[in-house]
């Protein structure tokens, strides 16, 4: 009895933790990165603000609940595109699985920017600890929202957010 309780004081502050984490995270500048998209371009942050709100998402190709949480936002992208949103899907495959991306992409006939982070640096500096990882900015470059995992369900607070944000 006495190990169930120490399992779930353990669990507790773990999830206290991530949720502190992506509290902590809103209403700070967004953290500039440069990373090679699949098709051979670098791409900058920094240089994406103004035009809109920027929709991140970390995932890799292995993850099944980032390939559900990929078709849900590429709705919100052929939605709010001409809006200004811009949808960036960050493969967090390492170099043994990052051959896979491209295909995986092409497949699905995705539109949207996919970059390359196959040593996990922009996914540092947002604290994305595991994937799926979503980071909503707004055209100022400010954090507006995180939020780790994905559930069928939870791009409705995604989707809410961003129609705020295009309409501004």
């Amino acid at each position: 009895m006495k190990i169930l309780y120490v399992i779930f004081i353990a669990f507790s502050i773990y999830f206290s933790a991530l949720a502190q984490t992506e509290d902590e995270q809103t209403n700070r500048a967004a953290p500039n990165f440069k990373l090679e998209s699949i098709n051979g371009k670098y791409v900058e942050l920094n240089s994406l603000f103004c035009n809109g709100p920027i929709l991140l998402s970390f995932w890799a190709t292995w993850c099944i609940p980032c390939q559900e949480e990929l078709a849900e936002y590429n709705k919100f992208f052929n939605e709010y595109s001409e809006k200004g949103l811009t949808l960036i899907a960050i493969s967090t495959d390492t170099e043994k699985s990052v051959a896979k991306v491209k295909p995986f992409i092409k497949s699905k006939n995705y539109k949207f920017e996919v970059l390359l982070d196959t040593n996990s640096e922009a996914a540092r500096k947002f604290y994305a600890q595991q994937v799926p990882f979503t980071v909503l900015i707004d055209k100022n470059g400010k954090i507006i929202y995180t939020h780790m995992g994905y559930m069928k369900g939870d791009e409705i607070k995604v989707k809410d957010l961003i129609e705020e944000l295009v309409k501004n």
